[in-house]
């Protein structure tokens, strides 16, 4: 990373880590859908900042962890959080393959139509098929071990705002790393080649469809990661984290922190999380105030909450 950043983001991490000492464990708890989507957000913005397809099914990839975390602790009984977040995270990027095949092949609107219908395909899968899905009721997500421990004394809010904190924070840490060492890769730069320019990114020998199918791909492992962590809060997989309306929320999240900067869908996912749960606290026009301050962000500071940081960057930058 370069000084800056890496300076801002471990200084962050180190609030992050202390934030249980000083918090009640009400926000301590807050934090932990931050650090799910969080996840989720990396590789959305893989797929919607370096490569410019915009997936208005992705929530789809979060049910997909969250109902295979469900499946792998609930029913085959596998209590380890790690093996089924591995598992979640290949089942997804497994399903992801013959989707991404057909949707990468298409650009813009046509892109976000396909995904859509998957998604809603998807969610009314979870509906229909009660005995197997447990349709609009979901399906219980069992308590599982972390690292090996069971942590047998603590009840379910003190594992939260506990143990559980520090594991996603660490898992969020690593997510961010990894995701930085891909957007900084040859194939991260390929990848915002043929944003810019697919036809002449391919003259220059950029496989543009297979690009795009992997970049679909790490993005479905990414979103099944969080949709596991979500799973494991609150215990349910439910189908309303596939809905279309979920998917427009981490859409929502990624614009209001600033598509173009790396760091901005998790500024997003912390900015909108706070601001959710302070509205709702306030007034049930929660949704339309979120809508207004959306629409705002959109015409106003197009670059999101990081992009005013860029600019003021560089305005002092100017300045000396």
């Amino acid at each position: 990373m370069k000084p800056f950043p890496l300076a801002l983001a471990v200084l962050a991490t180190l609030v992050f880590a202390a934030l249980p000492l000083v918090a009640p464990p009400y926000y301590v708890n807050l934090l932990i859908p931050f650090f799910a989507y969080a996840i989720a957000l990396l590789g959305f913005n893989l797929l919607f900042g370096y490569a410019g397809l915009l997936s208005f099914g992705h929530a789809m990839f979060l049910g997909i962890g969250a109902y295979g975390a469900a499946i792998l602790a609930g029913t085959y009984g596998i209590r380890s959080f790690e093996l089924v977040l591995l598992g979640v995270m290949i089942g997804g990027m497994l399903i992801a393959v013959p989707i991404g095949l057909l949707c990468v092949r298409y650009t813009g609107i046509f892109f976000g139509m396909l995904t859509l219908a998957f998604g809603m395909l998807f969610h009314s899968f979870l509906f229909k098929f009660y005995d197997l899905t447990g349709g609009d009721s979901g399906m219980r997500v069992p308590r599982m071990n972390i690292l090996g421990l069971e942590f047998d004394s603590y009840n379910k809010i003190e594992l939260l705002s506990g143990p559980f904190y520090y594991y996603c924070l660490a898992l969020t840490v690593l997510a961010t790393l990894l995701m930085w060492r891909i957007v900084h890769s040859p194939f991260g730069l390929q990848l915002q080649a043929l944003r810019d320019n697919a036809r002449k990114a391919e003259y220059l020998g950029v496989h543009v469809h297979r690009m795009r199918l992997v970049a679909f791909i790490i993005s479905a492992g990414f979103g099944a990661a969080g949709g596991a962590i979500l799973a494991f809060r609150v215990g349910l997989a439910d189908p309303e984290l596939v809905h279309w309306t979920h998917s427009g929320h981490l859409v929502f999240m990624t614009v209001l922190g600033g598509f173009a900067n790396f760091f901005g869908p998790i500024v997003g996912a912390l900015a909108l999380t706070i601001l959710q749960d302070q509205l709702q606290s306030l007034t049930q026009y929660w949704r339309f105030v979120l809508g207004a301050i959306l629409a705002l962000v959109v015409i106003g500071l197009p670059g999101g909450i990081m992009g005013l940081f860029d600019l003021w960057r560089a305005h002092g930058r100017r300045q000396a």
